[in-house]
């Protein structure tokens, strides 16, 4: 397997807590890969420090072939890995329109055709031109999500980092937002890393997954071991059992 995305022997540490202790993964290119675990597993923290919004005291990280340290991130990684969050309400600045929010990165990435790029969006995601002038307390909270993903995906990114992307969302908009996501992820041969407490969402969504544990990677495994019960921790199980409604598609 050729990674694009390589962690090696992370560790984040807040004072005397350890959040990531020695956390290694590795995504290949094209994958779906999923993390779960339960709150404070260390999941989210290992998707920010990824992402630079945590910054990492030991272990190395490499994507798309270049290394990067703590959280100093230059700008093509900003236009290879692109972050969608839980909630789409705070990750979008209330007083600027769609419009202005789709064209902010257009403009600090120095992409041209920003027209066409902002109506193909929109499309994308399912929003036509109407929703360009609304502000974000305008839209629902299924329709700002939309939003939020349009905004990510309008760089071409070659990653997605998916941080809980449907949790705040009723579960009828949750199917939605997780077909636009899939579809976009073939359609462009995207690469997702998405964290989750919902296993269900991950055995839909993802091939490979993690399952970390007080800031560790308890086991790894293929999604389809879910449905057939074919994993070695006894902490996996418990999630299993604890994630509700849990169904494979």
């Amino acid at each position: 397997m050729t990674a694009v995305l390589s962690v090696r022997d992370m560790v984040v540490a807040y004072d005397d807590f350890v959040a990531l202790d020695q956390v290694s993964v590795d995504v290949a290119q094209g994958e779906s890969f999923g993390i779960v675990g339960e709150s404070g597993s260390g999941k989210s923290t290992l998707l920010r420090a990824i992402a630079g919004l945590a910054s990492f005291e030991e272990g190395s990280l490499s994507v798309a072939g270049r290394s990067y340290k703590g959280k100093k991130r230059d700008k093509s990684f900003y236009r290879d890995v692109q972050m969608v969050f839980q909630d789409p309400y705070g990750s979008l600045h209330p007083r600027q329109t769609v419009d202005a929010l789709l064209l902010e990165p257009l403009v600090i990435h120095g992409m041209d055709n920003r027209e066409h790029r902002i109506s193909r969006a929109l499309d994308e995601v399912g929003l036509g031109a109407g929703f360009r002038f609304r502000y974000s307390h305008q839209l629902s909270g299924g329709q700002r999500q939309r939003i939020a993903i349009a905004r990510a995906l309008i760089v071409e990114p070659k990653i997605l980092l998916l941080d809980e992307p449907t949790s705040a969302l009723d579960a009828s908009i949750q199917a939605e937002i997780l077909n636009l996501l899939e579809t976009a992820r073939k359609k462009r041969k995207l690469t997702f890393v998405m964290v989750s407490h919902d296993l269900g969402v991950i055995s839909h969504m993802c091939e490979r997954l993690a399952v970390m544990k007080s800031g560790k990677v308890v086991e790894m495994l293929a999604a389809k071991a879910l449905e057939t019960r074919e994993f070695s921790a006894d902490y996996t199980h418990k999630l299993l059992v604890a994630s509700e409604g849990f169904r494979r598609n």
